[in-house]
């Protein structure tokens, strides 16, 4: 693939931070302590290296580009959602849309029954790892099992020099309803309420971002309560539509996928990153081009059946400038 923005110059004064749900970036060997079952060559959806690896060529593609249409580079820093595990994270970042670029990563292997976590990357020219660090979210199911699923993650460092801390969190699935869901989700935000909190009582002046794929509209609870009681702007509220989100399901779009962050970032400072834009990458290149469900996101599968696409959701990102 070409570069859709080599014409774009860069812009030393902005940068990007984004996040992406990869659709099940699962390796092709069998892990005895995941149900990764269906991700194997033997598997029904033959998940085979051929299939991996022009996931991989893909994915690394649309990270590489997103926020350039802005900036004229890669971006500083992205969330991921839907990694297995940190060999998928380091063969993604030595793709060649990725490997010239100077990536670092963090990762912790969640309990999650998937096996699936959360993870951030990030452009070591511009971004340094000063902490990191994992909460758990205690869930239980209706016969009072443990709900095993993914941690947060909390990475703090410097951007440019200006610290910041960026939490990372993929909230449980709307899979058994909507609101038989709810309290799982309600679980996750008060953990993130309790994150920022504890930040923000080491210093109230501290820059917060947030970002996950939330399983939640702006407007529901979950979201409202980061919201209302942390001091966060939720840029994605101004981005929903009927006709455009993060992700499709039953004829309907979706905007689970958001970036919120404290609203220090609208100070007027000549030395601080202050808030640019938020947007969707929903370029034409990650849409289905045909059929009924043309201009969605090209997913890997449909089911069982591979569709060869990059993955079932859209990445979103801010852009910041100083």
């Amino acid at each position: 693939m070409t570069d859709i923005f080599d014409d774009i110059p860069v812009r030393d004064d902005l940068q990007t931070i984004a996040f992406y749900n990869l659709e099940n970036l699962f390796d092709i060997h069998k892990d005895r302590n995941t149900h990764d079952s269906d991700f194997l060559p033997t598997s029904v959806k033959r998940w085979t290296p051929k299939r991996y690896d022009n996931k991989l060529r893909k994915l690394s593609y649309a990270i590489s580009n997103i926020g350039k249409r802005e900036t004229g580079k890669n971006p500083a820093i992205v969330g991921l959602a839907e990694v297995e595990n940190a060999t998928v994270i380091q063969d993604l970042l030595n793709y060649k849309h990725l490997e010239n670029y100077n990536y670092g990563f963090v990762h912790y292997d969640s309990p999650d029954e998937r096996g699936i976590d959360v993870a951030l990357i990030y452009d070591k020219a511009n971004f340094e790892v000063l902490h990191s660090e994992t909460y758990s979210v205690l869930l239980r199911d209706d016969d009072g099992s443990p709900d095993y699923t993914r941690d947060i993650l909390l990475v703090s460092g410097k951007l440019d020099e200006e610290n910041v801390h960026v939490i990372v969190t993929h909230w449980s699935s709307r899979r058994e309803g909507q609101k038989e869901t709810e309290f799982k989700r309600m679980v996750s935000s008060n953990k993130v309420v309790e994150i920022i909190a504890k930040l923000k009582q080491e210093n109230e002046d501290a820059k917060i971002i947030v970002m996950g794929d939330f399983n939640d509209e702006p407007d529901n609870k979950s979201i409202k309560n980061l919201v209302d009681n942390c001091g966060l702007y939720n840029p994605m509220e101004t981005l929903r539509s009927f006709s455009r989100g993060t992700t499709y399901h039953h004829r309907k779009w979706n905007l689970f996928d958001q970036i919120m962050f404290t609203t220090n970032y609208f100070k007027n400072s000549n030395n601080e990153f202050e808030f640019f834009k938020a947007n969707i990458f929903d370029e034409d290149f990650l849409k289905t081009f045909s059929g009924r469900y043309k201009g969605s996101p090209f997913r890997t599968y449909v089911g069982k059946k591979y569709n060869g696409g990059y993955s079932d959701h859209f990445p979103v990102y801010t852009v910041f400038k100083k």
